[in-house]
């Protein structure tokens, strides 16, 4: 009987990993985006049959499956180089200066200072820089590297894992592997916080573990392993251990500051212990001391293209492609202010009643709401719901970071509403859905009959 109910899964998830492989070694690129419609959908399908099929497996076999499945998903994620994304190759930049000594936010990549450091995998030869992923420099020469006229944009803990990565092998291929391993490394974690739960698949066997994590190498992936094990830490009252690892998550990308409110669930509706002050000043001290370093090296600087980044992408007054949930009632200028808005009435619920047994859960109202409010289209900024609907089986808030994918093929104001009015509906209804379907008695299938009694 445990064959019977392993094979069919067994068999969905090989398909599933089989689908990912052809998704990024011919399934299209940024530059050829219509291939990528079919396989994300089939993708997606095979992820969701495989996740169904799990419920049938025996307890004793989940988890040895669910990090097998893990392990091929992010496997066929290194089997091309990056195909939908450029932002690795500005890691094995930062990398590679950093081993030469220089900060990252102190020189730029086309500063002809650093020329001694460039090598045909980030400055291709030749005349054509024609590809998707090539661009010029204001010299004229041909890069990989997004961006390279403005300094990093990524903060110092990321800034210290693309170092720590530099050593093995100093290119695009050691970046993806280093992927790979937080991937598979979350999932381990999210095993033993979870219990040795099958919602560790929800993490472990998704598509974008294959597309964001691994092939594209998005440093998001490291946010995601220290928010999980941060968020474990909180639940079984390790305050201290807890807080520095959301500082150190909060460090690699600033995003994973939206699970905060959920490590301090409830605290509203009580008196504040020694554990939430603990938990704040960790998070805290070790945010900043992770930025000591490179202050002393680069001073202002390390805020980098950060503020150009934000007015590039549209976070600003006159200049707004976001909020486009909220623009589609609201007129512009209003957006971020309603956007501001909400989300600290969100925080306040969480900090009110939250549960502090399971701090991810109000982590991921948090940080869910900021996503459909924001609507970024970027889907890999989608890899913290993922995580955090691995621990509390929310599955319905997968459509968040679905719906950026979707923005990122597609693009444009209507996609964007459509998208995320499309994840919000998701989000809302299924709940309800679910409340019906767990109020409702089941049927007997057939009539109870009275019991004999002996007289």
């Amino acid at each position: 009987m445990p064959t019977r109910t392993l094979l069919p899964c067994a068999l969905a998830l090989t398909t599933l990993v089989a689908a990912l492989a052809l998704t990024v070694t011919g399934g299209g690129t940024l530059a050829d985006r219509p291939p990528l419609y079919g396989w994300y959908t089939l993708d997606a399908a095979l992820f969701a049959l495989a996740l169904l099929l799990l419920r049938r497996v025996s307890a004793r076999q989940v988890a040895p499956l669910v990090l097998i499945g893990s392990v091929l998903v992010a496997g066929a994620g290194l089997l091309a180089p990056p195909r939908t994304s450029d932002d690795a190759y500005r890691y094995v930049w930062d990398g590679r200066v950093q081993a030469a000594g220089t900060s990252p936010y102190a020189r730029t990549p086309d500063d002809p200072a650093l020329a001694r450091l460039r090598d045909p995998g980030l400055f291709p030869l030749g005349d054509g820089c024609a590809a998707w992923d090539e661009r010029r420099t204001a010299a004229g020469d041909c890069t990989r590297i997004n961006r390279p006229a403005v300094h990093t944009v990524y903060p110092p803990v990321a800034e210290a894992w693309f170092l720590a990565e530099h050593p093995f092998g100093g290119g695009v291929r050691g970046v993806q592997v280093g992927g790979a391993l937080l991937a598979v490394a979350t999932t381990g974690v999210l095993l033993a916080v979870g219990g040795r739960s099958r919602r560790a698949a929800l993490w472990g066997w998704c598509p974008g573990i294959t597309v964001w994590a691994v092939n594209d190498a998005h440093v998001d992936t490291l946010g995601a392993l220290l928010m999980v094990a941060g968020t474990g830490c909180v639940a079984r009252r390790r305050a201290g251990a807890g807080g520095a690892l959301l500082g150190a998550a909060v460090a690699t990308k600033l995003l994973p500051a939206l699970a905060l409110p959920g490590a301090l669930s409830g605290l509203l509706a009580r008196r504040p212990r020694k554990d939430d002050l603990v938990l704040v000043a960790a998070a805290l001290g070790t945010f900043a001391a992770t930025y000591l370093p490179y202050v002393a090296a680069s001073g202002v600087g390390v805020l980098g293209y950060l503020p150009g980044y934000l007015r590039e992408e549209g976070y600003e007054q006159g200049h707004l492609v976001r909020f486009g949930l909220l623009r589609a009632v609201l007129p512009d200028r209003w957006a971020p202010w309603a956007a501001a808005l909400v989300l600290a009435a969100v925080v306040l619920w969480v900090l009110r009643r939250g549960d502090p047994h399971r701090p991810w859960r109000g982590a991921l109202l948090v940080t869910g709401t900021a996503l459909l409010l924001v609507a970024p289209g970027y889907p890999w900024y989608g890899l913290l719901v993922v995580a955090l609907v691995a621990l509390d089986g929310r599955w319905e808030w997968l459509a968040v970071p679905a719906a950026g994918q979707v923005l990122y093929l597609v693009g444009g104001e209507d996609a964007q509403r459509v998208a995320y009015g499309a994840a919000l509906a998701c989000v809302l209804v299924v709940p309800v859905l679910r409340r019906l379907m767990t109020a409702t008695p089941a049927r007997p299938t057939r009539e109870a009959r009275p019991e004999m009694t002996k007289v």
